[in-house]
């Protein structure tokens, strides 16, 4: 019995050195045609076999040599990434595959990135599509803000889907400024968390200008985050709107507005944080301590 036991091991382990030994010959015979310029985009067969193959290898050093080589020939290989993020039994591969994406970014890989999204049953492939989709960029922006509107989705789905929103900022501008007034307060949240990130990236003084009217949003959520997102971006234009927001009725934006006006440093607020002082919270009047310390040494 023991004797069969070794013997299966060993007959596995040399299928798997056989195996490993193709995918290595494999991707040096497509690593030469691309150097010789003879490697040929339309050879399908040669093209499936890199995604089921190079990125199904057990070895993560191989796996990452295959999608930066499928990244480089590009879109010709989206078609069968596509395929394997939609179907391949392996979470491996489909992991592999939504993470080569990211590298060519090819708007018609959207809808599957966005499918797998929301229905992947792999945390790992679920997050790969967020970041493809994040990268891919504009295009995937009218996706990503239904799933912020829609209320099927779970927290985590639309936490992702706010910060690919947020990582392809400034591309996506026109969208968000549009989206400011959806009715749903997710959407809302998610656009102004990425405007912050506009505002950061180009000093861009309409999206500065967004987050100051954000404070004043009935829904406390939005006006917590645009006084954070201040803070940030350094704007001080803001502080008289933020020293308004002091006064707010929930306690969540009053310590943001506290935290943002210590971090930009204008002595005018120093007044209203005294006064912030006896506010009925601890934690907004040691925040307020806090702040007007940093002032001080400003």
């Amino acid at each position: 019995m023991s004797n069969m036991l070794n013997s299966k091991t060993q007959s596995e382990d040399d299928s798997i050195l056989l195996a490993q030994a193709e995918t290595d010959a494999l991707i040096e015979m497509v690593s030469d045609q691309i150097t010789l310029d003879t490697f040929d985009p339309n050879d399908h067969e040669l093209l499936k076999r890199m995604v089921v193959d190079g990125l199904g290898d057990r070895r993560g050093l191989v796996r990452l040599r295959f999608a930066e080589t499928l990244g480089e020939i590009g879109e010709p290989a989206t078609p069968f990434l596509i395929e394997a993020v939609a179907n391949h039994p392996n979470p491996v591969i489909r992991r592999a595959a939504a993470k080569t994406l990211t590298i060519i970014a090819d708007p018609t890989a959207v809808p599957t990135l966005l499918h797998a999204l929301l229905n992947d049953e792999d945390t790992v492939v679920r997050a790969s599509a967020a970041g493809a989709l994040a990268r891919t960029g504009e295009s995937a922006v009218p996706a990503l803000l239904e799933v912020l509107a829609s209320p099927e989705y779970p927290e985590s789905t639309k936490g992702q889907a706010a910060w690919a929103l947020a990582f392809i900022g400034s591309e996506a501008a026109e969208y968000l400024y549009k989206a400011l007034d959806s009715d749903s307060v997710d959407v809302r949240c998610a656009v102004v968390g990425a405007i912050a990130h506009v505002a950061q990236e180009q000093s861009d003084e309409r999206a500065c200008n967004v987050l100051i009217s954000s404070l004043t949003d009935p829904a406390p959520v939005i006006r917590t985050e645009a006084a954070a997102a201040l803070a940030q971006i350094n704007y001080p234009p803001a502080v008289p709107h933020l020293i308004l927001a002091l006064g707010d009725r929930d306690g969540e934006v009053r310590k943001a507005a506290v935290t943002s006006l210590g971090k930009i440093g204008d002595r005018t607020a120093l007044a209203p944080l005294q006064s912030a002082l006896n506010d009925e919270l601890e934690v907004v009047r040691l925040l307020a301590k806090l702040a007007i310390s940093q002032i001080q040494k400003h």
